[in-house]
């Protein structure tokens, strides 16, 4: 598979880094791995020049996604809440179900009885 590249229009491509950064951003904070960014990360992470990540930085801040803090730049709330969209949207796909597992509404996730039952029931002995 071909590696995505930013589009072509300046639009598209502020579209395009607002998503990826937001979803490092959101990504690094889940994980632990600090809250704090700055373009030298966004360069190691993303490939983003340092000069054009700066930049977007700049521009998610102006567009409320982003708080400049000492070192660097930091998720808002609403940054927060478009990195966490952001990021599941790009998961989906994997997050989902699999063929043959429950949802996240099944009602095997209310008991251990219904979760027995819910799981004989997928190995293919009926229910329980």
């Amino acid at each position: 598979m071909d590696e995505l590249h930013p589009p072509k229009s300046e639009a598209l491509r502020a579209l395009y880094w607002r998503s990826e950064i937001l979803q490092l951003m959101y990504w690094l904070r889940g994980e632990g791995l600090g809250e704090v960014v700055d373009a030298a990360l966004l360069q190691r992470f993303l490939g983003v020049g340092a000069d054009v990540g700066v930049g977007y930085l700049g521009r998610l801040v102006t567009e409320g996604y982003l708080d400049a803090v000492d070192g660097g730049f930091v998720l808002s709330e609403s940054g927060l809440a478009e990195g966490r969209t952001e990021f599941a949207l790009s998961f989906a796909d994997l997050t989902r179900p699999a063929h043959g597992e429950c949802s996240a509404d099944c009602w095997c996730h209310n008991s251990v009885e219904e979760a027995l039952a819910c799981a004989a029931e997928r190995e293919g002995h009926g229910p329980a």
